[in-house]
Order: C-alpha cells, then structure tokens, then sequence
C-alpha cells in the first residue's frame, strides 16, 4: 500500500498483528468485506445529499482497510 498505516503505531494494532495466521485470515476477510460494504454505503448517501453519512461511512471503509491490511502481515520479530 502507498501510505504509512497508522494503526500499527499503536500497541493495540500490533497485537493484531501477532494474532495466529488462521485467525487474522479470518478477521481480515471479515475487515475486507466491510470495507465494500461500508463503501457502498457511502456512494448511496452521496448520491442522497446525505454529507455527514457519507463521511461516516467513509471512515468506517478507512478503518476496515487499515485493520485488514495490519492483518495481512505478521508482526516483524
């Protein structure tokens, strides 16, 4: 990804991160799907004029991304 990922400066994020592989494959498949969802959300309440849903759900498909990408990788030793 082109961005540094704020989620892994934080203790909490890199516990994810030393979850069991089978675990964060699940988590991150769960985070990745909300991800679209959470996008398809938004595009509908542009598409209402509905300004401060369309931001929520934007920042909820932004954490989705940052989790699952924190997933996708162990934690270096």
């Amino acid at each position: 990804m082109g961005y540094k990922n704020p989620l892994l400066n934080l203790s909490a994020g890199q516990a994810l991160r030393r979850l069991p592989k089978a675990d964060r494959a699940r988590i991150e498949a769960v985070m990745r799907e909300l991800r679209a969802q959470a996008n398809e959300q938004a595009e509908t309440a542009h598409r209402r004029r509905k300004g401060p849903m369309y931001a929520y759900w934007r920042a909820v498909a932004t954490y989705a991304r940052h989790i699952a990408h924190a997933l996708s990788k162990e934690l270096p030793e």
